[in-house]
């Protein structure tokens, strides 16, 4: 393990622990500008980070969800709540994630989920680890038994992708609604088979991408493209064991 990925899971850790002061308990809701959802737990939990950051690596660009920051393609990632509105709802399918991207392309990840005191990270080249252990997707060669999850039936339906899933919903075995980065992290660690999300943002994608292909999987938009060629805003993701990734894509392109 590096320094840097030592560095970043203390830092995922110390933010998403944070989190937990307000987790279960009344707390004031905020809208975004994209009516989406914000607590004073998320900018707690980002501003710990960046404090952390800023002392161990001074200088280095920073681009979080809730302070906005660097477009440089060096540069940390930082979501201190993915699924704010599962933590509202006292749901703790919730997780605080961190990145570090060269070139524009992460090279480690770290994705934490506070409630549930699971950890998953991923080095380039080391392969991914599940609470210390190494973990590898599912060995499952065809969508007919399997499992998969989506980032929610409504942006399914808002982005124009639920026809593509019902065929989905006929074929697997089971679908869920185990939504953002724990759907992803789900497939990393071997107990679903792929994760479809319509619309996310890179401070959602950056960690579990290269978590997702350090245990074997893949990782790509609708089209097998790579998802950060559009940005930082309006991305799509899907991520599989990679033996079945040919079968949903051929779903959403036919």
């Amino acid at each position: 393990m590096s320094p840097r990925l030592a560095f970043a899971i203390e830092a995922a850790l110390l933010g998403g622990r944070s989190t937990l002061a307000h987790f279960q308990l009344p707390v004031q809701i905020e809208s975004k500008a994209d009516e989406s959802p914000v607590t004073i737990a998320d900018k707690n939990a980002e501003r710990l980070i960046r404090m952390a950051i800023e002392k161990q690596y001074p200088g280095e660009a920073i681009l979080g969800e809730e302070e906005g920051g660097s477009k440089a393609d060096d540069r940390w990632i930082i979501d201190p709540i993915d699924g704010t509105k599962s933590f509202i709802s006292g749901v703790p399918l919730y997780s605080t994630l961190l990145s570090y991207e060269v070139a524009g392309s992460p090279i480690l990840g770290v994705v934490y989920f506070p409630a549930l005191n699971e950890l998953v990270y991923a080095e380039t080249g080391s392969g991914t680890f599940f609470n210390g252990r190494q973990c590898h997707v599912t060995s499952r060669s065809e969508l007919p038994g399997s499992t998969i999850c989506c980032g929610g039936h409504k942006s399914m339906l808002n982005y124009n992708r639920w026809q593509g899933f019902e065929q989905i919903v006929k074929q697997a075995l089971v679908t869920r609604t185990w939504s953002d980065a724990y759907g992803h992290a789900l497939v990393a660690t071997g107990r679903v088979d792929a994760m479809v999300d319509p619309v996310v943002s890179r401070w959602d994608l950056s960690a579990v991408k290269v978590i997702v292909e350090e245990a074997g999987g893949r990782f790509s938009d609708f089209k097998n493209a790579n998802p950060f060629e559009k940005g930082d805003l309006g991305l799509e993701a899907i991520s599989s064991n990679g033996a079945i990734h040919s079968e949903i894509l051929k779903i959403y392109q036919g």
